[in-house]
């Protein structure tokens, strides 16, 4: 039944990116993600978890490696930080539904000596699951670590290694300490490096949650690379948006100012706005018929009585005056139409402020209604069913700094 449901989320990620249209702009722009990410789809379809090993410097991070191992793979040393890139080594745990699991080793995070520790920090987090390894009672960066990593979603088990250097006492103390400092919600196990325990550990793990871990792994890639690829189209769509905007404005401020007729004034600034919105509706890839822009324009006027009294009351008062000005210039030798010019340049001005207003408003409830998707990684992620509670609060905790982190409300018009 789970070789299903894992072969079932990968022909579905695997769907949605054949999908994706893109193009080669962003084929190119998004080189390196992509290929990142077809690494993991094939981790993915494959069964190939991976296992990253995060900490300070010197806190023994290839030893806890090299004891999984059983064997010397990762190098050692009595100088604090022997470790300058990421190493990977394969793990034949038995007993496994997964087919392979990797180590991978990293340098200490605050191993002064790393050319790109945010690379270092990219590729762990990349991991299925983090072992985070600790010798002692956690300090503030440590903190930081593990909080960054839970607010990306990563299952993570704090290691604690190098127990001979504690009395029994001391041991205990440290690990109410760290468990003090960690999020009371998650209850991250923290694992004593002795004997068996932490092998045993993670191999009923991986017996239980391999797979889940694999699975959400992935579809939190995927989910990544289409916030970014997301962004950046929305960044492209914002100067297209500006454009149109700007475009719309100088047309209505330019009929506005010189129409004198009320009627025919509203209804062609009615009409120039709903053009806009349909334009504006294709820049975000919305099919808006005529009289769903119709809907949406009356909804932005019936939220925002300024735009509607602007549009509306002081195109109907202009119109009024700039009408008496032309009833009464036989009367007064051509003096009434003095105050015409200002008059007109005002109501064009209004105008132009108006559309602004609207275009703003139309593109941001364009985009709401735009990005409900049901391809949507996201989507994916809260329709997956978690057996196990702790997983499904470290998702909720990636979903929720999503939706806070990437709203994309800057990069609208």
């Amino acid at each position: 039944m789970k070789q299903l449901k894992m072969n079932k989320n990968y022909l579905i990620l695997k769907n949605w990116w054949e999908t994706l249209d893109l193009s080669n702009y962003e084929k190119s722009f998004f080189n390196k993600q992509i290929i990142a990410f077809n690494q993991q789809l094939f981790r993915l379809k494959e069964k190939k978890i991976r296992i990253g090993i995060y900490g300070k410097s010197g806190v023994g991070k290839s030893s806890v490696l090299n004891f999984l191992l059983n064997k010397d793979v990762f190098k050692t040393d009595i100088i604090n930080g022997s470790t300058r890139e990421i190493q990977a080594e394969e793990w034949p745990l038995k007993d496994q539904t997964l087919k392979s699991i990797e180590l991978l080793d990293s340098p200490g995070f605050d191993f002064c000596d790393i050319k790109f520790p945010d690379k270092i920090y990219s590729r762990i987090n990349h991991s299925d699951l983090i072992l985070f390894v600790v010798a002692g009672d956690i300090n503030r960066n440590e903190v930081s670590e593990i909080s960054s990593f839970i607010k990306d979603g990563k299952k993570i088990i704090v290691i604690l290694n190098k127990i001979d250097l504690f009395k029994k006492n001391e041991l205990k103390e440290i690990i109410e300490n760290i468990k003090f400092k960690l999020p009371k919600n998650l209850n991250i196990p923290i694992i004593i490096n002795h004997e068996n325990n932490l092998k045993n550990y993670i191999s009923k793990i991986l017996t239980q949650h391999g797979e889940i871990l694999l699975t959400l792994n992935s579809l939190q890639f995927a989910d990544r690379l289409f916030l970014q690829i997301k962004g950046q189209r929305l960044k492209r769509r914002q100067k297209l948006a500006q454009s149109a905007i700007g475009k719309f404005s100088t047309i209505k401020a330019s009929a506005v100012a010189l129409n004198p007729f009320i009627l025919f004034d509203v209804a062609g600034s009615f009409a120039i706005d709903t053009a806009l919105i349909s334009e504006l509706s294709k820049i975000y890839g919305l099919n808006l018929k005529g009289e769903s822009t119709r809907k949406i324009f009356k909804q932005i006027s019936i939220n925002n009585l300024f735009l509607g009294f602007t549009q509306v009351g002081v195109n109907t008062s202009f119109n009024l005056i700039k009408k008496v000005i032309l009833l009464t210039v036989p009367f007064t030798n051509g003096l009434s139409l003095l105050p015409y010019g200002p008059i007109a340049i005002i109501q064009a001005g209004i105008a132009v402020h108006s559309t602004k207003i609207l275009g703003k408003l139309a593109a941001k409830e364009i985009f709401i209604r735009s990005k409900v998707s049901f391809m949507d990684p996201s989507i994916m992620i809260q329709n997956i069913t978690f057996n196990e509670p702790e997983i499904f609060k470290h998702i909720n905790i990636y979903l929720s700094n999503r939706n806070l982190n990437n709203n994309f409300v800057s990069s609208l018009p």
